[in-house]
């Protein structure tokens, strides 16, 4: 029986992250799990310079960020995901019971777990670190730079309803969430520091993916376009085409425009994108911009120091986008050409920016590949024992 697109999307998305979790009780008293009164053992350990982290299929590699060597491999069963916590030593694993803050600096997983049941987004702004728990539609936040000294204090706010969400907290407290169930996502809410609803849109099918751009504006994903959140006020932006989906976007603090993937065929079993979206949150306007027949995967979106907008294409290219001219500037060829899977949880390569470098994976060939953004140059590379699979690292 084939199965209604829509009904597709949201079903696959809940049996896949349902293989790598499992039912756990929530913190008590606003508290992640953890053995406080034990210091991290891995604080005496020697120190990994701007640790890198890859999974791959039943562990994690720990790499020197500079010269990308192996410095641990930790065994972690199941498929995880991962995500910088917002300092310049930890990592957010989402694992079978929850989030596990990984000390990469040390090289050694910590006591420290905010458990739940499908743990989903973590999303860093403004000095704040947001999780936001699929199974239960919990969100939790934190000051991340207080895992130096173990746990930390966090603030629980309880959506209502469980769901593929995202949420984040704003520099003067402001939370913005999902709204949505297990069958529909429908837009967003905006809560003040009371957590009192202050703003509302329902004009969001399928909403997925968040970003924050200058100024504090935040774009979120639709099926048909995006929500825009900027001076107090829910913007709705239409795709150009009857079924437009964004639902992976990528921010950056130096520009107002925000990079989304763009997706226009709603029976695709797996549509190969060749254009992006450039949503700019001071006019609403949306942009397509044409790859040249490369296609890309949600793990392809970063952004460059100066706001420059990234994609790494099936063609093994870094294709840099000016924001505001929307034009494909130049590429950098880095990898192999590729395909995407059909199973999103197999491996694909994977971008992730720090500063000036690009990072770049390639399953196919285990390696690691360091790259300047500016000039283009190979600044290193390394040979991995296990394709990589999700590849992030310390990122303020």
């Amino acid at each position: 029986m084939r199965i209604p697109p829509r009904t597709r999307r949201l079903a696959g998305a809940a049996v896949v992250l349902a293989t790598a979790v499992s039912l756990t009780a929530c913190g008590a008293e606003g508290k992640p799990s953890a053995k406080a009164e034990e210091p991290e053992a891995s604080k005496a350990a020697k120190k990994i310079n701007n640790p890198l982290v890859t999974t791959y299929d039943g562990g994690l590699h720990l790499l020197d960020g500079d010269t990308l060597q192996l410095a641990k491999d930790i065994p972690l069963k199941g498929f995880n995901r991962v995500n910088p916590a917002g300092d310049d030593r930890h990592v957010l694993i989402s694992t079978a019971s929850g989030f596990r803050a990984l000390d990469a600096a040390g090289g050694a997983l910590t006591d420290i777990e905010f458990p739940g049941a499908k743990p989903g987004h973590v999303v860093r702004h403004a000095g704040r670190t947001v999780l936001f728990t699929d199974g239960t539609g919990d969100i939790t936040a934190f000051d991340p730079k207080k895992l130096a000294d173990g746990a930390p204090s966090t603030e629980i706010h309880r959506t209502g309803s469980p769901h593929h969400g995202v949420a984040v907290e704003l520099a003067d407290g402001r939370l913005l969430t999902t709204l949505g169930t297990e069958e529909e996502r429908v837009g967003i809410s905006v809560l003040g520091k009371d957590r009192e609803e202050i703003a509302r849109s329902e004009k969001c099918p399928g909403v997925h993916g968040e970003a924050t751009a200058k100024d504090e504006a935040v774009v979120i994903g639709c099926e048909d376009g995006v929500l825009i959140y900027r001076d107090g006020r829910i913007t709705k932006v239409d795709s150009p085409t009857s079924y437009g989906r964004i639902g992976n976007v990528a921010g950056s603090d130096e520009s107002p425009i925000v990079l989304g993937d763009y997706k226009k065929d709603a029976d695709a079993e797996l549509e190969r994108p060749e254009q992006i979206s450039l949503i700019d949150t001071r006019t609403g306007k949306l942009r397509l911009v044409d790859l040249d027949n490369t296609s890309y995967t949600f793990r392809s979106l970063a952004r460059g120091p100066h706001g420059e907008a990234l994609v790494l294409g099936t063609d093994g290219a870094i294709h840099v986008i000016d924001p505001e001219k929307g034009k494909v500037t130049k590429t950098l060829p880095v990898i192999g050409a590729w395909k995407e899977p059909l199973d999103w949880q197999r491996p694909r390569p994977a971008i992730f920016v720090r500063d000036h470098t690009a990072y770049v994976s390639d399953p196919a060939t285990r390696k690691i590949h360091a790259i300047d953004i500016e000039s283009g140059k190979k600044l290193a590379s390394a040979t991995l024992p296990k394709p990589p699979n999700e590849l992030s690292g310390v990122k303020r």
